[in-house]
């Protein structure tokens, strides 16, 4: 019997598409958003008037990335930026209304998920992932050392 297939980084990756691909169609049917729409929604109502550095920083992306998507959560009238009170240069995020709608709406999918998650894995096997991922979700790998100058 062949070994099991022990490709951690691999691994990983292919869950992550697997469970972004099948949450998103879930999420875009019940909720009209994605799931990286849902982590910065959650981001925005867990801390109102989070700035969109701090959410790039919540959501552990480039504020490149950030930028794109809040400008589609803006579009899609979920978030509104206001003025930031006291860096001029700044605007903090706040839920809209249909975007604390679409959270609810995501809400019965987010506790399905779970739920199955529940199933496939075990309380324990739920659990004890759940504090991986957030371990490896902090984790910083060491820096390769730098070469010697010549």
């Amino acid at each position: 019997m062949p070994e099991p297939d022990q490709r951690l980084f691999f691994l990983l990756q292919r869950a992550a598409h697997q469970l972004r691909t099948a949450t998103d169609r879930r999420l875009l049917a019940t909720a009209g958003i994605t799931t990286a729409q849902l982590g910065a929604l959650f981001a925005i109502r867990d801390e109102p008037g989070i700035t969109q550095q701090a959410l790039a920083r919540a959501l552990g992306l480039r504020e490149s990335a950030v930028t794109g998507l809040v400008g589609r959560l803006t579009a899609a009238d979920l978030v509104a930026r206001r003025a930031h009170p006291r860096q001029h240069r700044a605007v903090v995020l706040e839920l809209t209304g249909d975007g604390a709608a679409a959270l609810d709406a995501a809400q019965p999918e987010v506790d399905r998920f779970n739920a199955e998650a529940r199933a496939l894995l075990g309380e324990d096997g739920f659990t004890r992932t759940a504090a991986a991922m957030r371990a490896l979700a902090s984790w910083e790998s060491p820096r390769p050392a730098d070469p010697p100058l010549s």
